[in-house]
């Protein structure tokens, strides 16, 4: 096996100032620890749970109002119960920072955006804020558990909404403006949410986006909500008028509901108590609403900070996310660092690609989060930011939401900093953590993350359920960590829980699938990371996974399309490239290019551009998917084909021709004999042979 090129070492200097390295000291002269490398201190705290949780607890400073009993029982997934006894607030640990900052020129947060100019946002006015919002719910009856949800953008508003409800024990949850209404029901109708925080609209891109009447819909059609928190961000004089609906709704405009100044208040709950609730896919229903806990979500996003990504208080940190992706989530925690954060609403590609770069150079950003998807657009414009931006104050570039190529790698050390920490992560929405990630004592190796966590026993697995190494498997926790869902709302017997992770690698013990293909590869000082694409159905377009079956109940809407199959064919290597297939109802009235009246045409002809699907219909179909769905989930292209694949019991066979679509051979992908139709593979076997050339 072939080493690839060393991009990067950390400098002495980085290493003795770097987080874990305090850490590992602390552990040396706290318990007599010592390890000779990364990979040590690594199998330490999977093999010992407890010690390494209950250390880096105590470490880190975590302000707990009641002690804990003991650090960990039941160490089974799920069931696992963590720190038992202990109370915490999740809000306080944000604005802790406040007690140093308060009285000094270092801002929280600094925001811009398409529609407003630079804002900073110092620690005393956040607190303040927070406190003024957190009396006004209380005034509209919000109590510990109840649901506050929002449909904002990524404005600061929406982080003072956030610590203000969990500040109380109120259970947040969000979705981004630029998400329709069917998404956005989809979501929060699961919750029942007492208040709904929204604004009056957006911009992207130039454009504005009046999202009022979407409001009104999400109003009417959730009669669990008693009040809009209203904020006029496109527009400031924009009102929202009487909604619609069954009972009274109380409307408050932000600036009414800030009005009466309070102190913060933060009430103390279980470590278990419900933070947030997220949505990942909802591959056979409804988007799974995802309960994470105080204590999982303070420890495990302190961890990843101190540890892994190597902010600080000195740190002006960015990560470029919508309020409906967990990097937002874990964006809003790095308050914990003390670290400022920088806040940017738009479209990053406009006016140019260097909007972000700019942003970069202006605030002196020393930790700069992207997307791969963003890197190939500035690999492909030709850009090297580093001869057009002064980016000597980056200390770290951080990349997720998808795999990121070697060349990409290659591209970020020659066109933006030859020294910084290429802190490329992967995890998710569902664990609450990244399960690989990057470590400031550790090398960077082209096309590689640089370690798997700490407190993560991440391993591939083979379809025989033992570890591999140096091959591509199936990615899997194999032990507990306190970040992990408590459990799924609405699931009473955590059924849908246990079969979303534990299906395939049933225990005792159980054992978390992911649904990433993964290789890891020992290194001189840790396991690296290579994540190749989805193993499972899951879509995942820019860091955001959805569930097939959310785009199955806009296309068949149609009355043209009888069935469709939907196929993300992300994967290392590729651009990614998501393919939805359509079974027309009357081929011969809307297809075009193929001859009237004439049948679907075959996989090769699909591969070289006769589609089979009228424009009209097409675009149509498209536009659906963009509004009300969401505009990051529409498809590439729409394909026209005979019959959609299926299982003996019916169900639709996306991962055997996702695999097939990758180039995987037919008999690997799919056993004919299990198949209701075993015929309708032949046609995506030769599209893809065809599309493939």
């Amino acid at each position: 096996m072939s080493t690839p090129e060393v991009l990067w070492r950390p400098s002495r200097e980085r290493i003795a100032r770097a987080g874990i390295t305090r850490y590992r000291d602390w552990l040396r002269q706290t318990r007599g620890l010592a390890f000779a490398d990364y990979e040590a201190l690594w199998t330490w705290s999977v093999e010992h749970l407890e010690d390494f949780w209950e250390s880096f607890h105590q470490w880190a400073g975590v302000m707990a109002h009641t002690p804990h009993s003991n650090v960990l029982s039941a160490r089974t997934m799920p069931g696992a119960r963590w720190f038992e006894g202990e109370t915490l607030n999740y809000a306080e640990h944000l604005l802790a920072p406040a007690r140093v900052h308060a009285h000094t020129s270092r801002p929280a947060l600094v925001f811009e955006s398409e529609l407003q100019a630079r804002t900073e946002i110092g620690w005393d006015r956040l607190r303040a804020e927070t406190g003024a919002l957190t009396a006004t719910l209380k005034r509209l009856g919000v109590a510990k558990g109840d649901r506050c949800v929002s449909y904002m953008p990524n404005i600061p508003q929406s982080v003072v909404a956030l610590l203000a409800t969990t500040s109380l024990g109120a259970v947040w949850s969000s979705s981004s403006p630029d998400m329709g209404p069917v998404s956005v029901l989809d979501r929060f109708r699961q919750i029942e949410p007492k208040v709904l925080f929204a604004v009056d609209g957006y911009r992207y891109g130039g454009k504005d986006f009046d999202r009022r009447d979407v409001v009104r819909e999400l109003v009417r059609q959730l009669p669990s909500v008693r009040a809009v928190v209203f904020v006029p961000y496109l527009d400031a004089d924009a009102t929202l008028g009487a909604p619609d609906a069954a009972a009274p709704v109380e409307v408050v405009s932000w600036s009414d509901a800030l009005a009466r100044p309070a102190e913060c208040a933060f009430t103390p709950v279980p470590f278990d108590h419900p933070l947030w609730i997220v949505y990942s896919s909802g591959t056979t229903g409804m988007p799974k609403p995802i309960v994470h806990g105080h204590g999982g979500t303070v420890l495990e996003n302190l961890k990843s900070a101190l540890l892994h990504l190597d902010v600080g208080e000195d740190d002006r940190f960015f990560w470029f996310s919508s309020t409906g992706w967990i990097m937002w989530n874990l964006w809003v925690s790095t308050l914990m660092t003390g670290a400022t954060l920088l806040q940017f609403d738009g479209n990053p590609g406009h006016p140019d690609l260097g909007t972000l770069w700019r942003l970069a150079e202006r605030e002196r950003l020393t930790f700069m989060g992207i997307s791969p998807a963003f890197v190939g657009l500035c690999m492909k414009a030709g850009m090297r930011p580093r001869e057009q931006f002064d980016l000597s104050a980056l200390r770290t570039i951080g990349s997720t939401g998808s795999p990121l190529t070697e060349e990409a790698y290659r591209w970020i050390y020659s066109a933006v900093h030859p020294d910084l920490m290429l802190a490329s992560i992967s995890g998710g929405t569902d664990p609450g953590a990244a399960f690989l990630t990057s470590c400031p004592i550790l090398p960077v190796y082209a096309g590689e993350m640089q370690c798997r966590t700490l407190g993560g026993a991440i391993h591939a697995y083979g379809d025989d359920g033992k570890p591999l190494l140096g091959q591509v498997g199936e990615l899997v926790c194999a032990e507990p960590m306190p970040s992990m869902p408590l459990y799924f709302w609405g699931d009473t017997e955590g059924r849908r829980y246990f079969d979303s992770y534990f299906d395939v690698f049933p225990g005792p013990p159980n054992v978390w699938r992911h649904g990433d293909w993964l290789a890891l590869t020992p290194r001189a000082e840790s396991v690296t990371a290579t994540i190749y694409g989805r193993s499972d159905s899951t879509i995942n377009r820019y860091g955001i996974r959805m569930g097939t079956s959310e785009l199955y109940r806009v296309v068949e809407e149609f009355g043209e399309v009888a069935d469709s199959l939907v196929v993300d064919l992300e994967y290392l290597g590729r651009e990614s490239f998501l393919a939805l297939f359509v079974v027309l109802r009357e081929p011969g009235a809307t297809i075009s290019g193929v001859g009237a009246k004439g049948p679907a045409p075959d996989g090769a002809a699909a591969a070289r551009g006769q589609t089979g699907v009228d424009p009209a219909l097409r675009q149509r179909i498209l536009d659906a998917l963009r509004t009300r769905l969401s505009a990051r989930h529409v498809p590439n292209e729409v394909y026209a084909i005979p019959e959609v694949p299926r299982t003996m019991s019916g169900k639709k066979l996306e991962v055997p021709v996702r695999k097939i679509l990758l180039g995987q051979a037919v008999e690997k992908s799919v056993n004919r004999d299990s198949m209701a139709n075993p015929a309708s593979i032949d046609w995506f076997v030769t599209f893809a042979a065809a599309r493939n050339r």
